[in-house]
């Protein structure tokens, strides 16, 4: 019985893990999309901070939104333009904005390990601390769910929540692992949500814990550095 229920909790895991694949489905602006654009949409994708300063300067709304709720600040983000998202953010740009998808600018930047975007964000007034995506997530959750090493350490600097669950029931410790490759990055990852205080023992909804799913994946350091944080 104990295997059974072990074989289908195994079971579950790798089906939440097919369903949880496409976390990171954002919408940047298509090329049909920017070939449209106008006004401070356009500026932004182009980078053009002159323009920017114009268009404010002329009345063009800072905030305006394109079909898929994204401002030009989303846009500038997007499009890893860093002068035009300075200008936007210094003239009114709503640094905490979310498109259509819950997505802000910080979690676009750490998604895309953008360092320098990301710095510009959260110096800007952007929070680590907004909920987002259809995943009710955060930024630290997508980004340890890559192995973005430098931005989760970022994120957590900027006060980040260690241990908000997902709609998925996973902790950015968790996302690390169970959505992670056990390499070098994920687990530089883990090692430096564990030092920040991150609970260790947050299990799935399977109640499978942290330190289960990297012993059943061989994730040898990984487990070592649970194991070592008093991980059961």
């Amino acid at each position: 019985m104990r295997r059974l229920r072990s074989a289908i909790g195994c079971l579950l895991s790798a089906l939440t893990l097919a369903l949880a694949l496409p976390a990171i489905a954002q919408n940047a602006p298509t090329p049909q999309e920017l070939a449209i654009y106008a006004g401070l949409h356009e500026a932004a994708a182009k980078g053009d901070a002159a323009e920017i300063e114009k268009l404010i300067k002329e009345g063009e709304k800072p905030n305006i939104q394109d079909s898929r709720s994204r401002t030009p600040l989303h846009i500038a983000v997007y499009m890893k333009q860093h002068a035009a998202a300075r200008a936007l953010l210094a003239l009114g740009g709503n640094p905490n904005a979310l498109d259509i998808d819950k997505y802000d600018i910080v979690t676009i930047a750490a998604v895309a390990n953008d360092i320098e975007m990301l710095k510009i964000a959260l110096e800007g007034g952007a929070s680590a601390k907004n909920i987002t995506s259809r995943y009710d997530g955060t930024a630290l959750i997508a980004a340890a769910h890559l192995g973005h090493t430098e931005v989760v350490k970022l994120l957590i600097a900027a006060k980040a929540p260690l241990n908000h669950v997902n709609n998925l029931g996973w902790t950015a410790l968790m996302e690390s692992i169970v959505l992670g490759n056990g390499g070098a990055n994920h687990t530089a990852t883990l090692r430096a949500l564990v030092e920040a205080g991150a609970d260790v023992n947050i299990a799935d909804r399977q109640g499978i814990t942290p330190l289960q799913h990297a012993r059943r994946r061989g994730y040898v350091e990984m487990a070592r550095i649970l194991e070592n944080a008093g991980a059961r």
